[in-house]
């Protein structure tokens, strides 16, 4: 066996944090990282501010796993705050939003890698080889979106987007961005889920989008939840 010449000492990860609302998850996350890396000690939270209050002022965690749609916060702003309270520990966002775009604005918000939600074992597995030795993670096929293509959506042009949706369309909108899929939306609007998908385009249509993740990256650029068409 040929022993590396410029090795370099790894990270030891040993006590993890998971931020994510989905219980079974949070339990085979848990399992996964204990399977896949030398961490020993999982705790969990579905809330921010309980995380926010589990790093400040103490050594714990060495790692931080995060999704970045909890009851408490949408998108990037839990990263944010969690690396302000806690700027030396790694962020790993995992999240079903994985496209190119969110994944580049995780990376400049701090973040030390991005995994895509429900990926095999393995790529967890590479992710903590990653992170051990100090790079950053990133998932197979990524591609950095630039500065300006990032800006394309300006707040403003954003906003007038948002503004042609209709009430329905805005609702189904903000479900989105909570990260329910289309049966979990007709069920909370009491609507047939062919019904949400029609409404899904008519959304990506308005908004100039490809993807369901596009969609919810306008609707946080321009502050959505303080946008949102009222009924009263």
């Amino acid at each position: 066996m040929q022993l590396r010449s410029d090795s370099v000492e790894k990270t030891s990860f040993k006590k993890a944090l998971v931020v994510d609302d989905h219980p079974l998850f949070c339990d085979a996350l848990a399992l996964t990282l204990k399977i896949v890396s030398e961490i020993e000690d999982v705790k969990t939270t579905d809330r921010l501010e309980n995380a926010l209050q589990m790093v400040g002022n103490t050594e714990f965690p060495d790692v931080i796993i995060l999704d970045l749609n909890l009851p408490d916060v949408t998108g990037l702003d839990g990263l944010i705050r969690l690396k302000t309270v806690a700027p030396r520990t790694p962020v790993i966002v995992v999240s079903s939003m994985a496209d190119n775009r969110m994944i580049s604005h995780t990376l400049r918000a701090g973040a030390s890698g991005f995994i895509p939600k429900h990926s095999q074992r393995e790529v967890f597995r590479d992710a903590f080889a990653r992170l051990a030795d100090g790079e950053t993670f990133t998932p197979d096929g990524y591609v950095e979106v630039s500065d300006i293509e990032s800006e394309k959506h300006s707040p403003d042009d954003a906003l007038s987007r948002l503004s042609s949706l209709t009430v329905q369309q805005s609702r189904i909108l903000q479900l989105i961005c909570e990260g329910k899929l289309n049966k979990q939306i007709a069920y909370d609007l009491s609507i047939a889920e062919t019904t949400v998908k029609a409404h899904v385009t008519a959304i990506m249509r308005k908004l100039g989008v490809q993807s369901r993740t596009q969609a919810v990256l306008i609707a946080q650029e321009a502050r959505f939840a303080k946008v949102l068409p009222s009924e009263h």
